[in-house]
């Protein structure tokens, strides 16, 4: 721990309400809090402690508002824009013990998270009931709800289905001086301006999520998902372009490059075509009329644009595979450069 004054005495203060599993001093082990997934930045915080529930995270703000000593929240650490980087003489908030899924309601397709639950686990805990979470960020079967809110997090799915602000409709936020308040509710619609909103996307800049309100969607009656391979990035894009001109609104659509492709291929085996310039994955879900129609548009609009290739998903476990080596590509990366920095982007 720095040689700091209010450190010290923040330490002490922690130590007799969190215990000693809520606090971590030792400087070896700061240092594995020094970064996010995002290694280019470092700093070692100046303590972290680790909360149970909200009246601990609103103690330990509270201090920390007090003694005017900088706080940073983190979740599992696997953003990407340094929203959870510390502040060298500062305390890190980390939430990751607070993982109960506190309620499932499956006639309001409503699930009620603490921020420490991870994202994979939400669907899981939903399945039996036909529902799942839509949000699904690369890193989904490690990062954590409180996290994605922070972030605004995305996905594969997030063409169709948006982001976590779509499917975040309430939350108990602890604001920088140790207050304890709640944005939205657990209805969809509440009047009012939308705070949650605000909050929602901020780093943890405006309040700690200490409750999540998750809206949850049915399982889609129908999927299909295809990767096409393409003679150049170029064609790839124009057969983007075709699939959306057409009107069609697929459930997620990935461009993978020739790099990016042998990567991910060595990694997983997803079953990508190794040594092809570009390739798409494309994925269809809603009702079985909807979605048959909706593919054969995709396949047109493919061939239309000189794909060479064609794979078509016969299975669950294929498609699976298919985005299990997509997700996989940031890590995957690791294979062919030991460092890297990952700048993200978007189609329009």
């Amino acid at each position: 721990m720095n040689d700091n004054s209010a450190l010290a005495k923040l330490r002490d203060l922690f130590l007799s309400h969190l215990g000693r599993l809520g606090v971590i001093d030792d400087d070896t082990q700061l240092h594995a809090y020094s970064c996010d997934g995002l290694t280019g930045w470092r700093a070692v915080p100046g303590l972290v402690v680790l909360p149970t529930n909200t009246a601990e995270v609103a103690l330990v703000v509270k201090g920390c508002y007090d003694l005017g000593v900088p706080f940073v929240a983190r979740g599992s650490g696997t953003g990407l824009s340094g929203g959870a980087m510390p502040a060298s003489d500062g305390v890190l908030i980390v939430t990751t013990k607070m993982k109960s899924i506190l309620e499932i309601d499956p006639l309001n397709q409503l699930a009620i998270v603490e921020p420490g639950v991870i994202n994979a686990s939400i669907t899981a805990a939903v399945a039996p009931y036909n529902l799942y979470y839509a949000p699904d960020p690369s890193s989904q079967i490690v990062c954590s709800i409180g996290g994605n809110v922070a972030e605004n997090s995305g996905g594969a799915h997030c063409l169709k289905y948006g982001f976590t602000t779509n499917h975040v409709i309430g939350m108990e936020v602890v604001l920088p001086d140790g207050t304890i308040t709640t944005f939205g509710s657990d209805v969809v619609e509440t009047p009012g301006f939308d705070l949650r909103g605000v909050l929602i996307g901020s780093e943890g800049t405006l309040g700690i999520v200490t409750k999540v309100y998750l809206r949850l969607l049915r399982k889609p009656e129908s999927v299909k998902t295809l990767v096409a391979d393409f003679a150049s990035i170029e064609d790839a894009a124009e057969a983007v372009s075709a699939i959306v001109a057409a009107g069609i609104v697929p459930a997620a659509i990935e461009m993978m490059d020739y790099l990016a492709i042998i990567a991910c291929e060595g990694a997983t085996g997803a079953g990508y075509t190794v040594g092809t310039p570009a390739a798409l994955i494309v994925e269809v879900d809603g009702p079985q009329v909807e979605v048959d129609e909706s593919f054969e548009r995709v396949l047109v609009a493919c061939k239309a644009n000189n794909t060479t290739k064609i794979r078509i998903a016969s299975s669950d476990e294929e498609r699976i595979a298919i985005w299990k080596g997509r997700k996989a590509a940031f890590a995957a990366v690791g294979r062919l450069s030991p460092a890297y920095l990952v700048q993200d982007g978007v189609i329009p």
